[in-house]
């Protein structure tokens, strides 16, 4: 049965003029909390940190010799944030990346690591010094499952098998004794495994039915060693490419924990004119606000594809790359991705998350790109400076949805139009956690006007109102600098009034809210 989509935007902007206020009636969410169904599972918070660019490199691992404060190798200023966000699983090592990495390249003392070209992302040097033993130690220190993608493209079952075994047996083996050589005694718990990225295109320009056998045959050689089980997920497609889904689906269905698709949002007209991510107007806004609820219509339709083969839902859809995509930042290296991050991206990253929130009977795992300094970044570098960005502050005002139960949602919404074209201005998610504490995030899309929002409580009785945070900004396009970088950041928030049940908040334009009722 599939739920209504909780859609509710709420826009803050700080603005020194009056802005319009919507009607109460105009914005009302009904919430039935005696009929929650479907857990909202914690990955679908998940990150993705690809070899590409200063994504890694400058980014998290500097190394221990590094002038840059550092834990083991890596940045603490980053890892001390990162660790704040809860993160739940991050993928590595790619991406496009993954079909041409050789995991042994990665292994062994940092100094007789070999330098291979990295050939998606720049033709740049990867001296292979972050590997297996970096990547998993990262997931330890922030606590998070790690999801590994395999080389499908230009690798071969005896390798992955080989890594598998490297990474998670613990008997008397010629390359379990090798990770013990090389530093880990213990072998790691490896949950989440894909098998191929986006092997239709950068991952080996496959048919569907070529990478499905294809899939076949490599996760029969995925193995589970002591006591490790493998969630094998294969490679799907992105937008509309439903055919794709359907046919492995088909092929392979009961051989699969999940298969992915990806989405990206882009701001622009065209792939080859992105937009930029900075100085833009209200139509790149308004543009890229609606490019993000498309997310909707493309995990239903690949959902009814894998209905036919399905029906009990058994088989998650890993949306593991999504997120805003703009032309790089001007005098940035094209192939490394960098771009800025806006009040605008906060909010696609809202309705993002809320349209993910609401296919919880599907979506079970997610990864937004990428982590940093890459794409839709939580936070950017620049030597020994850090930012968090706007993407940041949602990332970590949703969390108290992980592991919630999704609390079923009827919106009525005014709607935000520009140029001949309509959005609603409100979207929301609603849950309940273990404590029974209800927590609401919702945001306003509209550019210049407040909204008012009534949500109707329904099979449930709260007594209080828990104080909550606002993000806003100035304008669409205000962003976090290094000489700024409390620009964009959270704020209390305390205009909700709670009466015979129902939750009344105003909402300022451009705006993201999380608050608790209890």
């Amino acid at each position: 049965m599939k739920r209504i989509l909780f859609v509710l935007f709420l826009f803050c902007a700080y603005s020194g003029s009056q802005t319009a206020v919507a009607q109460s009636q105009e914005n009302r969410v009904i919430v039935n909390a005696d009929q929650a169904e479907y857990e909202i599972s914690e990955h679908i918070y998940g990150q993705f940190s690809e070899h590409l660019g200063r994504g890694i490199y400058g980014g998290i691992w500097v190394g221990e010799d590094s002038d840059i404060p550092n834990t083991e190798g890596y940045r603490t200023d980053v890892l001390k944030a990162l660790q704040e966000l809860e993160i739940p699983n991050i993928r590595w090592p790619g991406g496009c990346f993954a079909d041409e990495y050789d995991w042994r390249d990665g292994i062994g003392p940092r100094s007789e690591r070999p330098k291979t070209v990295n050939t998606h992302w720049g033709m740049v040097i990867e001296d292979n010094s972050f590997g297996t033993h970096e990547f998993l130690r990262l997931t330890e220190l922030l606590g998070a499952e790690p999801y590994i993608s395999a080389n499908v493209g230009s690798g071969t079952p005896a390798e992955m098998q080989d890594w598998i075994e490297y990474m998670t047996f613990d008997g008397d083996s010629e390359l379990a004794n090798l990770r013990r050589k090389n530093g880990r005694e213990e072998p790691w718990d490896i949950k989440f495994f894909g098998i191929g990225n986006e092997s239709w295109g950068c991952g080996g320009n496959m048919t569907a039915d070529y990478y499905a056998d294809l899939y076949r045959r490599y996760q029969t050689y995925a193995k589970d060693y002591s006591g490790n089980e493998l969630y094998k997920i294969a490679s799907g497609w992105s937008n509309d490419e439903y055919d794709w889904t359907e046919t492995v689906m088909r092929e392979a269905h009961w051989m699969m924990d999940a298969i992915s698709l990806h989405y990206y949002t882009i701001p622009g007209p065209s792939w080859g004119n992105k937009g930029p991510s900075t100085g833009f107007g209200e139509d790149l806004y308004f543009d890229g606000l609606q490019a993000s609820l498309e997310l909707d219509r493309f995990i239903e339709g690949h959902d009814n594809r894998m209905d036919k083969f399905d029906p009990e839902q058994r088989v998650a859809l890993a949306v593991d790359e999504w997120g805003v995509w703009t032309d790089p930042l001007p005098g940035s290296t094209p192939g490394f991705l960098e771009q800025q991050n806006s009040m605008r991206d906060a909010l696609i990253a809202s309705l993002s998350l809320d349209i993910l929130n609401s296919h919880a009977d599907r979506v079970r795992i997610a990864n937004i790109a990428q982590t940093v300094n890459v794409l839709q970044a939580m936070i950017l570098t620049d030597g020994e400076q850090m930012i968090k960005t706007p993407t940041y502050h949602v990332f970590h005002m949703y969390k108290v949805h992980q592991n919630a139960m999704l609390l079923p949602i009827d919106v009525e919404s005014t709607e935000y139009s520009h140029n001949g074209e309509s959005i609603p201005s409100v979207s929301t998610t609603v849950s309940r956690d273990d404590d029974g504490v209800i927590h609401i995030t919702a945001s306003n899309t509209h550019a210049s006007e407040s909204q008012e929002v009534a949500f109707d409580l329904r099979g449930t009785d709260v007594d209080d109102v828990i104080p909550g945070r606002l993000l806003t900004a100035d304008s669409v396009n205000s962003i976090n600098t290094f000489e700024d970088p409390d620009n964009v950041s959270p704020v209390s928030f305390e205009d909700a009034t709670l009466e015979d049940g129902t939750l009344t908040m105003t909402l300022p334009p451009r705006s993201i809210v999380v608050l608790g009722l209890e």
